[in-house]
């Protein structure tokens, strides 16, 4: 939270980070429950106006059996988009030609660019073009450039650390939401849970129990014991 200091009369001036302490009298202290005196020389209740903090809670054992990615909602150049990923795995930001059609975009909305992506395999190639929209979500709104690709993917947009980090965002698939600021202040995006429900790909993965975190001695590891579906490369039809 800010505290304007001497604002101009049009709301501009400078501002500055304000801690503030208040000692609260007796008389507005919760009676003692015997009829002990108690010393209120060193309780005081303290109201801290810094930039809002975020704070992750461990999750219950039957809430983090799960391997989930992070979906959330939102809107790109005003049009609402679901279905949108976000992959602090990604260096940048991806969007497949078919939602680049669905958006009204055509070859001359795109910026030529140079850029080259590489699959699993090593395989590289070019990207269609760059373009840049208005991507909103939740309140936020941000200038977000996006590499267009004709592959396909389990998405309809692909956040990686660009956005990430231009957002100022920590994402946890964990806790399946996206924590942003918003200014000084918090706001808590919850995971896309519609995705969850229309996917069934999404719904094993909920159901899907974690490999890592016991010990196990096998001669052959079966994935079916986990319940883990075959995993599709970004941008590709074949699965391995």
């Amino acid at each position: 939270m800010r505290i304007l200091a001497n604002p101009d009369p049009k709301g501009k001036g400078p501002s500055t980070d304000v801690n503030m302490i208040f000692m609260l009298p007796t008389e507005f202290h919760a009676p003692s429950s015997d009829d002990e005196e108690v010393d209120f020389s060193d309780q005081i209740a303290q109201l801290a106006l810094d930039p809002m903090t975020a704070i992750f809670k461990k999750p219950a054992d039957d809430e983090r059996q799960h391997l989930k990615a992070l979906f959330v909602k939102g809107t790109a150049d005003g049009q609402p988009m679901t279905k949108i990923l976000v992959d602090g795995g990604a260096a940048i930001n991806i969007m497949p030609y078919a939602v680049y059609r669905n958006l009204g975009k055509g070859d001359q909305d795109s910026t030529k660019t140079d850029m080259m992506l590489k699959d699993f395999e090593e395989n590289v190639s070019p990207v269609k073009g760059a373009i840049c929209v208005e991507l909103t979500i939740d309140s936020k709104t941000l200038p977000t450039t996006f590499f267009v690709i004709s592959g396909k993917g389990a998405y309809n947009l692909l956040l990686g650390r660009d956005w990430i980090h231009a957002n100022c965002c920590i994402p946890s698939t964990l806790h399946q939401c996206l924590v942003q600021w918003v200014g000084d202040k918090i706001e808590i995006v919850p995971g896309d849970s519609s995705h969850v429900i229309a996917s069934v790909e999404a719904d094993t993965y909920e159901r899907t129990r974690c490999i890592s975190g016991e010990i196990w001695e096998k001669d052959f590891l079966k994935v079916a014991d986990y319940e883990i579906p075959p995993i599709q490369a970004v941008g590709s039809d074949e699965e391995f």
